[in-house]
């Protein structure tokens, strides 16, 4: 009788040197964790703050130093893509939250006591002890380790897994704003709400699509394509769930209504970090599932995001002129910037046109990143006697008040509006340069139309603060911080110089996306 020699059976490898700069945010989070469990309360802020910047700054340099090495595989097991696009998008998310946490380091921000009924004598109490929540920064570190998988997850059920990992900690973020308690807390479950109905359909056009394609892999979806028949009906329900499921994060018309309420509720700072790092994740997630698994159905759903994107820029453009709340007005400024980024995204055709597209939009993304931090910051700084002075009428006469920190808001409010000589111009030259050559010449006018409406707003506060009498009882600017006197001078010279030198930082984008997504 024969016997049967047993084939020796080897485990899965997982490249965790290429997962590294995740890793490392990761591992520092679950440290964080730790800290609050086990450490004095008096201790805590001391021990956090290091760990959370230091382990940012060393992923960011793993991030560079993958770049260089020209790092491309698909790790963990194919799970994960670790390309140009992704480490792109990596560092300037790595960047972002680095300025981000040094404006989140204020004690200003934050409620002393988040467990406290507001108002109430406990609340009272917890203030005058000087009580801080130190288990914001845990909470940093694991929404930032989400954004980084999110845009990098080769298979829907890790891009869903990204996402809760993303979102679940900007949701009690930003319930957790020291003033105007209630509408902050109002703010994050509207939050939760709505994206817990995203969720759903993101997770429900993953089973759809699972159906179709019998895998949640990126590239079988792709693959399944031209080889299944008989399944249109999973297919096309299936992408259009989907598709709302990352419309709503990018925030785009007509998922948008989270964005206003949220932005003006949340503690300032966490709306700079969504308002920056959320945006640059979310589009990452949505170029890859679109170019990647759906790349041969383009012709189904570019109409539908011309259409979305139309929709997008006017929405944003028109309903940001009757704002009357800074912070709103803020909001509805990156509805209509969604809308102009949407632009590249349908410029699809020939390998290199993509590239291109994929180039502007990475640029794009960081330079819009920067001047959003910087003008959050900005807002932090002009105070009420109830907080922050959101009411635009608060701002007359600011730049007779404070002609620099004015000046400074004027140069983001003029990229926003992309006027030569800053970051915006550039970035939205590169996006709409990317759609013409893809054919998409009546969205590029649409979008420069709404960029005129847009500039609109952005002159009327600028006009505000330089043309206008200060109130008698204006509002007082606050003395900054180091922490939040480096995110607005680091942000205003990134605008500046992204506007002056863009170059370098064009081609760092180009190359990146010349690889395009790995598959």
């Amino acid at each position: 009788m024969s016997t049967l020699t047993a084939a020796p059976i080897t485990a899965p490898t997982i490249e965790y040197g290429e997962l590294a700069p995740m890793l490392i945010i990761f591992g520092a989070a679950m440290i964080g964790v730790l800290v609050e469990a086990f450490t004095p309360r008096y201790l805590r802020k001391s021990i956090q703050m290091p760990i959370t910047v230091l382990s940012m700054v060393g992923a960011f340099a793993l991030t560079v130093w993958q770049g260089v090495r020209g790092v491309r595989s698909a790790a963990a097991m194919g799970a994960i893509a670790v390309d140009g696009p992704s480490l792109f998008i990596w560092g300037a998310i790595l960047l972002l939250a680095i300025v981000s946490v040094l404006l989140i380091n204020d004690d200003d921000h934050f409620v002393a006591e988040a467990a406290a009924v507001p108002g109430s004598a406990e609340e009272d109490q917890a203030l005058s002890q000087g009580g801080a929540h130190t288990e914001i920064y845990p909470l940093v570190l694991f929404a930032v380790g989400g954004m980084m998988l999110f845009p990098a997850a080769n298979d829907l059920l890790i891009m869903f897994v990204a996402l809760e990992v993303m979102s679940l900690p900007l949701y009690l973020l930003c319930g957790l704003a020291r003033r105007r308690r209630l509408l902050s807390q109002e703010a994050a479950m509207k939050y939760f709400l709505l994206g817990a109905f995203s969720s759903a359909f993101f997770l429900y056009g993953t089973a759809l699509l699972y159906g179709f394609a019998g895998s949640v892999d990126l590239k079988a979806i792709a693959t399944a394509l031209s080889t299944v028949g008989g399944q249109d009906a999973l297919l096309f329900i299936g992408a259009a769930t989907l598709g709302v499921g990352l419309l709503f994060k990018i925030g785009a018309a007509p998922f948008q209504a989270w964005k206003p309420d949220v932005y003006q509720g949340s503690p300032t700072p966490i709306t700079a970090l969504m308002a920056s790092g959320t945006l640059i994740a979310a589009f990452g997630a949505l170029l890859r599932v679109f170019w990647v698994a759906l790349g041969d159905l383009d012709a189904e759903w570019t109409p539908v995001l011309w259409g979305v994107a139309i929709l997008t820029m006017v929405v944003g453009a028109v309903l940001a002129i009757t704002q009357t709340d800074i912070k709103r007005m803020l909001a509805y400024s990156s509805i209509a910037h969604t809308g102009f980024l949407l632009t590249a995204v349908v410029a699809t055709g020939k390998e290199s046109q993509n590239a291109n597209a994929l180039s502007g939009i990475l640029f794009y993304l960081l330079a819009y990143g920067f001047a959003t931090v910087g003008a959050f910051a900005v807002v932090t700084m002009v105070r009420d006697p109830g907080g922050e002075a959101g009411h635009l009428s608060r701002w007359a006469g600011l730049g007779k008040r404070s002609p620099l920190l004015a000046g400074i808001f004027a140069l983001f409010l003029l990229a926003f509006a992309g006027i030569p000589l800053t970051s915006g111009f550039f970035g939205k030259y590169a996006v709409f340069a990317a759609a013409v050559a893809g054919g998409a010449v009546q969205l590029v006018i649409v979008g420069v139309v709404t960029s005129a409406m847009a500039a609109f707003f952005y002159v009327r506060v600028i006009v505000l603060m330089f043309f206008s009498d200060p109130a008698p009882e204006g509002p007082t600017i606050a003395v900054p911080s180091m922490g939040t006197a480096a995110v607005v001078t680091l942000s205003a010279a990134a605008t500046v110089v992204l506007g002056v030198f863009p170059q370098p930082v064009l081609d760092l984008a180009h190359t990146a996306a010349q690889s395009l997504f790995v598959r």
